[in-house]
């Protein structure tokens, strides 16, 4: 696979030299697979072949190769060569490669990450298997779990008996006060379920779960922010769709505009999902279960010319890929949230709520005042609680308000 990227014969000859000459033909092919130009394969594969060569010239064992040894050898090159920007992502992704396939052995990670590591996964299988909660959900958990006992423990070993409801209280004010209401109020949920889940399974002798404090939430005291429908046109068409980034984004924000979906539900939608028989997208939501919701037809043209003219080849099967190799789905939902963002600040527009949310109220708003029922509204955005859609009572009351007009001849109070 190196010939893909190299011709000269001198040049093929001198990429195999060395301990790790045997090996540069796959990380090629890896190279390939996830859609690196030639230019940038060729310095990629430059660095291994150097590095190569170092290992030969000073007798090492390919299977010590770790970060210590890249380390040393990014030392000396330093002092030979100029500095290549490519370095750190090539060394690391030829580490995970070579330990994916076994040609070095893995990784030993630190004992106080090894235990951070093993609570980690061992909430999330609870999360997934006994909750059923979905991938999207443990994405918004996990990372919150980690966060409290990385900072509880710092540097020391992880007793979980010995964490006090005063350790819950401080971590939930500090960070309640930096945070926007929703995000408080998850961060109440994701620690509730943590400490739950330890309970239950013995490694706390305290139910914590009931010394998480509730987070004051007037979520149904102010009005959804929202978008008019001439600002939401106004919005898709600021995407360039003469460019294979303007196509994808345009996509994207029709989802959100025209479905109302999630930023988390765009990034982990899969090829599979979209069913052009029938008309109908599958949507993988917060709750194990599945929705089919009809695609409209602009939203439909839309997916269809991305899919077919746009979309990078990879073999991930989400679909929305980056369009920057290595070619691969999004990693979070805040990728969505920069798109919605971009958008917003191509029309020169700067509102403080600038996510994929602010599309998902103003669907709602529109429907609302077109005739639809808040029964209605709740099923397109698949609402668990019927609470959760009471927001756009509001929204229907003030929308009540201008359009009352005094009576004729006014009202007469004696």
């Amino acid at each position: 696979m190196v010939d893909h990227f190299f011709s000269s014969p001198n040049a093929l000859q001198r990429l195999h030299l060395g301990p790790l000459g045997e090996h540069i033909d796959n990380f090629a092919g890896l190279l390939f697979e996830q859609g690196y130009a030639r230019q940038t394969a060729r310095l990629k594969i430059g660095l291994v072949a150097g590095l190569s060569r170092w290992i030969e010239i000073k007798q090492l064992k390919i299977s010590g190769l770790d970060e210590e040894m890249i380390s040393r050898f990014l030392k000396f090159r330093a002092k030979h060569y100029a500095p290549n920007r490519f370095e750190n992502s090539t060394f690391q992704a030829l580490l995970r490669h070579f330990r994916k396939t076994n040609v070095i052995p893995q990784q030993k990670p630190f004992v106080e990450d090894n235990v951070l590591d093993r609570i980690e996964k061992a909430f999330g299988r609870y999360l997934s298997q006994e909750r059923g909660l979905t991938q999207s959900t443990l994405d918004n958990y996990l990372p919150i779990v980690r966060r409290f006992l990385s900072i509880n423990f710092r540097n020391s070993n992880i007793i979980l008996k010995e964490l006090t409801s005063q350790d819950i209280t401080q971590f939930i004010i500090h960070h309640a006060h930096i945070s926007s209401p929703g995000r408080a109020k998850l961060m109440v949920t994701a620690l509730r379920s943590f400490f739950h889940f330890l309970y239950q399974r013995d490694q706390i002798g305290t139910d914590l779960a009931k010394c998480v404090p509730t987070v004051a939430n007037w979520g149904l005291s102010e009005l959804p922010k929202f978008l008019k429908p001439e600002e939401v046109e106004c919005l898709l068409q600021s995407c360039d769709q003469s460019t294979a980034i303007g196509q994808r984004d345009y996509a994207v924000l029709l989802l959100l505009a025209r479905l109302g979906l999630r930023a988390g539900e765009v990034v982990h939608m899969v090829i599979e999902d979209i069913d052009w028989d029938k008309g109908e997208l599958i949507v993988r939501g917060k709750s194990p279960r599945q929705d089919r919701l009809p695609l409209p037809q602009d939203v439909g043209e839309a997916l269809a010319t991305y899919l077919v003219h746009v979309r990078p080849k990879c073999s991930s099967r989400r679909v929305f890929i980056r369009m920057l190799a290595p070619y691969q789905g999004f990693s979070y939902s805040s990728a969505i949230r920069d798109i919605v963002r971009r958008a917003f600040r191509r029309l020169g527009l700067h509102r403080k709520n600038m996510g994929a949310h602010l599309l998902r109220h103003s669907l709602a708003t529109r429907m609302l005042h077109h005739g639809a029922s808040l029964n209605e509204i709740g099923e397109i955005l698949r609402h668990k609680l019927p609470q959760t859609t009471e927001i756009y009572a509001k929204v229907n009351i003030v929308a009540l308000r201008a359009l009352a007009k005094p009576w004729p001849g006014g009202v007469d109070h004696e």
